[in-house]
């Protein structure tokens, strides 16, 4: 995080990041963050004056921390309307990452719905995903071919999965493949939904290289079904920098880090 950042931005960050990952102490927030333990003492402070957080000794947590449901993804359009400026971000800074000719497998997600945004911006490519939205936004655009992968409808996230969608694309091939996920952590990033899982390893094995989009509050997540290792990746792009723990298992399996400004 830059230092030059308005504290009023830095303090809805801070927010963002309690409300995801619950009971969180100064320390791990200062080393999320990239900022002293001062500064963050001082913002949970103002915070808590503020009603919008639980401050402890050495930490704070959400105001509704008991009524908080189990870990896990809520239901998609929840999704949708989490971070959505840390989103927005990351999904710029992503689709500057493709040229007219490339193309793109997208797997679904809320994310990943911010990045058909993008893309629906350019033109010259190709893109191929199993989500209804995505394909809805990116074929709205000028110049784009866009193929909707069929299969076992579900209506939560307007995506389609299952035998027939994992066939399908195992048909075809593309130069990137572009995946949100449940989580990352040093062993590699998961999902918390099995059918997405094995989409998402179809897309990977059909495609040469891997980009992985996803905010923060993700890092360091537990889910149950790994997409793959972290040596499969040749890029993630986040809104902050990664914790140090996660940073150093990225910088060993050789992964590009793009942190959106």
């Amino acid at each position: 995080m830059t230092t030059n950042m308005q504290p009023s931005e830095r303090q809805r960050l801070i927010v963002d990041h309690i409300n995801n990952h619950g009971r969180v102490s100064v320390d791990v927030l200062a080393a999320s963050m990239s900022i002293s333990r001062e500064t963050i003492r001082r913002d949970l402070a103002a915070l808590a004056g503020k009603g919008l957080i639980f401050k402890f000794h050495g930490g704070a947590r959400p105001v509704d921390a008991p009524r908080r449901k189990r870990p896990g993804e809520g239901p998609f359009q929840a999704r949708m309307n989490e971070n959505v400026e840390a989103k927005r971000r990351i999904a710029a800074a992503a689709a500057a990452l493709f040229k007219s000719g490339d193309t793109l497998f997208v797997d679904t997600g809320s994310t990943t719905v911010f990045l058909a945004e993008e893309l629906a911006r350019r033109s010259g490519l190709s893109l191929i995903t199993n989500s209804c939205a995505i394909a809805d936004h990116v074929s709205r655009g000028d110049g784009a071919r866009v193929f909707l992968v069929g299969g076992e409808y579900r209506t939560g996230a307007a995506e389609n999965v299952g035998r027939l969608a994992i066939e399908q694309i195992r048909t075809l091939k593309a130069e990137h493949v572009v995946l949100t996920v449940g989580a990352l952590d040093v062993d590699g990033v998961f999902d918390f939904d099995l059918q997405e899982a094995e989409v998402a390893r179809e897309m990977i094995a059909r495609a040469r290289r891997l980009t992985v989009i996803l905010d923060a509050s993700k890092l360091g997540k537990a889910a149950i079904f790994q997409v793959c290792a972290l040596d499969r990746l040749e890029r993630v792009v986040l809104d902050q920098p990664p914790p140090p723990p996660i940073a150093a298992a990225l910088a060993a399996a050789s992964v590009d880090v793009l942190v959106a400004k």
